[in-house]
């Protein structure tokens, strides 16, 4: 059932950027008032939909004017504080937030003195060495913002899946309350685990796809319909994100599917295997050239059956050489039960939200047998002292005399400074029974410098892990520019492994360092990065990370047996 909360935290983050945008800060009281309004209804539990406002004024941090705003939405879909905002600033220009050293006073300016409406203004007004003549800009501001935008490449334009699976679960809930909806499904890029989507596929099996279409153009995010039609709608929403929705029958589901979900290359090649036996694979059905005798189209198993091949999992289908391994019978092994958490903070660490018996449960609930916790250490913002940290030491040494089932790690999460230092003296990081070591700042050092900070902390004794290693979030920051050959052998050298981070946002190490390690002796590490009890669960996209990478089971320590996990987690080894 579609949640109408996803609605009001989406408008409330969109209210944010935009004000933000509007004040030129980021600090401004409406801001920081918007932010803190979508913590409390994160945190509210039940229904918000038949709140009144006075009643959603209990909720806290929500206030008179944020409360109207929220029952605008819900009452008549439009907040005309927001629509007002919006014709201000067009997307094109909430875009230009996005690249790193860009902010809103900079924004602001580079549109007010130089015309910047979008990132390919931008780009021009640097070619054209504009920037740098700009009051608070420089000839190296612009150098930077340069390659800035070279790193972020292609991806610009395209939305980060931390924003497109989301709203995709959020159609895909719509969808399925319909009558006479009886399967629905998101395909495309998204269901390959891409980081970054052009636009979402939903495929629908439906007794009538009139209703669904009309749902369809009837959403609360939709700004503009492209296309209606009998079975098949195409509209964009308020962030440009193209949402194409298909209607198929339920004997034409596992063709469809597997055609929307591609890749192109993947598609071609399963094509010419049909072709090779005198048949046509199209969205329709697996069938004979001539004739049209359907030989397969209800399910994708079938269809891959039928052209000589094992399923080939979603993730996978990316024409790197998956067929040829399916053709062996030599595709990866799925990765099998995870046993354990190594990266989660709780409310001791500035950013985090829940406490540390939620945290627990939460893993007790999963089925987990082993729980680092790593709070920030106070190398970070976020970050604490070593009396904070002692105190929740002795706060899990009694919950570890309750527990039978589940084994409890004191560790932190410690930051890696400019030059490879890291928190605290090596005798206090030897009293936690497991480190990890990320990068947080700095991300403007040459590829040497980062490199060897890098390094620097994996020969530490107390770092088992490093986390996020180019500290990147997609669509937004470029991760920091290393020598990954030379971090891949540090880690066959010290036994130090890598974190595949689940969080949306970062996803990392990403799918090409992991390719780059699948002939190497390198251990990885999936974890949630939690800063809630909720965001446990986000191991699963961390595992779907790796199986995109083709990392085999054996390469995943959180897999492994709970002696042999606990063995590497207190004594890493090469």
């Amino acid at each position: 059932m579609a949640d109408p909360k996803h609605d009001v935290l989406e408008m409330l983050e969109e209210l944010a950027t935009l004000t933000t945008l509007d004040e030129g800060d980021v600090q401004s009281f409406k801001v920081r008032a918007y932010e803190t309004a979508a913590r409390g209804i994160e945190a509210h539990v039940g229904d918000i939909a038949h709140l009144t406002a006075a009643q959603l004024q209990k909720i806290d941090g929500i206030g008179k004017s944020t409360a109207t705003k929220i029952r605008e939405l819900l009452d008549t879909g439009r907040v005309p504080k927001l629509v007002e905002l919006r014709e201000k600033f067009p997307a094109s220009v909430v875009e230009l937030m996005k690249i790193q050293g860009v902010g809103p006073k900079a924004v602001l300016k580079l549109r007010a003195e130089l015309g910047v409406q979008s990132i390919d203004d931008l780009r021009k007004a640097i070619a054209e060495q504009k920037v740098r003549t700009l009051k608070g800009f420089s000839a190296k501001t612009e150098e930077k913002l340069g390659q800035t935008l070279a790193r972020m490449g292609e991806n610009i334009g395209r939305a980060p899946i931390s924003v497109a699976l989301p709203l995709a679960e959020r159609i895909l809930g719509t969808l399925r309350d319909l009558p006479g909806v009886t399967f629905a499904a998101y395909c495309g890029s998204l269901r390959r685990f891409s980081e970054t989507i052009g636009d979402i596929d939903i495929c629908v099996v439906a007794a009538d796809a009139a209703p669904v279409m009309d749902a369809v153009v009837a959403l609360s995010m939709v700004d503009r319909v492209l296309v209606k039609g009998a079975t098949k709608t195409s509209v964009v929403t308020r962030r440009g994100i193209q949402i194409d929705v298909r209607v198929v029958r339920a004997d034409q589901v596992g063709a469809a599917m597997l055609y929307f979900t591609g890749s192109k290359a993947h598609n071609i090649k399963l094509r010419q295997r049909a072709i090779a036996r005198g048949w046509t694979l199209n969205e329709y059905a697996l069938a004979e050239a001539e004739g049209g005798k359907v030989i397969a189209s209800e399910t994708e198993e079938a269809i891959y059956q039928a052209l000589g091949l094992p399923f080939i999992p979603p993730v996978l289908r990316e024409d790197s050489g998956e067929i040829e391994l399916a053709e062996k019978g030599a595709l990866p092994s799925p990765i099998g039960p995870v046993l354990g958490d190594f990266h989660v903070h709780t409310t001791v660490s500035g950013d985090g939200r829940s406490p540390l018996e939620d945290m627990v449960e939460g893993a007790r609930a999963r089925g987990y047998r082993v729980l680092a916790i790593t709070d920030h250490a106070e190398g970070t913002l976020s970050g604490v002292g070593r009396d904070a940290l002692l105190e929740q030491r002795a706060r899990i040494a009694a919950l570890q005399a309750e527990l039978t089932d589940l084994t409890l790690l004191h560790g932190a999460e410690l930051n890696i400074g400019s030059d490879g230092q890291l928190d605290y003296d090596p005798e206090f990081r030897a009293l936690f029974d497991f480190c990890l070591a990320s990068v947080h700042d700095h991300f403007d050092l040459s590829r040497e410098q980062q490199t060897k900070r890098i390094v620097t902390a994996m020969r530490d004794p107390s770092v088992k892990m490093i986390g996020h290693l180019s500290a990147r979030m997609i669509g937004g920051r470029p991760g920091i520019d290393l020598d990954v050959d030379a971090i891949l052998a540090a880690a066959e050298e010290t036994g130090c492994a890598l974190e595949v981070n689940g969080g949306l946002p970062r996803l990392d190490v990403s799918v090409d360092v992991m390719r780059r390690a699948r002939d190497r002796k390198v251990k990885f590490v999936l974890t949630s990065d939690a800063h809630h009890q909720t965001e446990l669960e986000r191991v699963r996209y961390a595992a779907l990370n790796a199986e995109r990478a083709m990392i085999g089971p054996d390469r995943i320590i959180n897999t492994w047996s709970k002696e042999r996990l606990l063995q590497w987690a207190r004594h890493k080894s090469p």
